[in-house]
């Protein structure tokens, strides 16, 4: 932390005069451009498409704007605002660059879950300037209540990529760590909540799955 921290630092010492014309606002937004580059090493259960590594927080939200971008026109509720959606992709794991990815079927981990990310979220967003910070930890929560329907949306992509993807590698984490067709269901059903037809998409290949044996009954 504190070698990082130095060599934010150091980005601004070594422009010599620039650093005087930079304001407190730019140094704020660098810094944390910078602080969230480290969410590329918080690695996921979650397996690539080809089973060879886990996937990166990084990469997961990427993959969940993109996806947010392209199935739009699926979501329960017509005219949601899709920027704000694909907002919310990006955002949503910034906490974990200290609170860590906890296993969606980690009952025992998830109990301390929501105390590590709020304090996470304390820290990460009150690196940026006060509007940019409350306006990323209100999409942020926004998210988590998956009470509007723009999160819903966001939250329905956040599980069927997941799925997507163990199905893809052969059921990648639901045989590693023995998970049942009953836990998956639990999981994502709220696809439902932000794309109906997403869900019975997603439904047909959980049940799929258990038929070649990548997904226990």
């Amino acid at each position: 932390m504190h070698i990082f921290a130095g060599m934010v630092y150091n980005i601004f010492i070594l422009t010599g005069r620039m650093i005087k014309m930079t304001s407190e606002r730019l140094k704020k937004q660098i810094q944390f451009v910078l602080e969230v580059d480290k969410l590329k090493n918080i690695f996921r259960m979650t397996k690539i498409h080809d089973g060879t590594r886990r996937e990166n927080d990084a990469e997961h939200s990427w993959h969940l704007a993109l996806m947010a971008f392209l199935l739009g026109e699926y979501s329960k509720e017509p005219g949601i605002d899709m920027l704000k959606v694909m907002k919310m992709c990006i955002v949503h794991d910034l906490v974990e660059i200290d609170a860590g990815d906890t296993f969606c079927y980690d009952t025992a981990g998830s109990m301390d879950k929501l105390e590590r990310e709020q304090k996470a979220a304390d820290r990460i967003f009150g690196i940026l300037p006060e509007d940019q910070g409350r306006e990323l930890r209100e999409l942020w929560e926004e998210f988590d209540a998956m009470e509007t329907p723009e999160a819903r949306f966001a939250a329905a992509m956040d599980r069927l990529q997941p799925v997507l993807m163990n199905f893809l590698n052969e059921g990648g984490t639901w045989k590693e760590h023995n998970i049942s067709k009953a836990q998956v269901v639990g999981r994502n059903r709220r696809i439902e909540d932000g794309a109906p037809q997403l869900w019975d998409f997603a439904s047909k290949l959980i049940d799929e799955a258990v038929e070649k044996g990548l997904l226990r009954e």
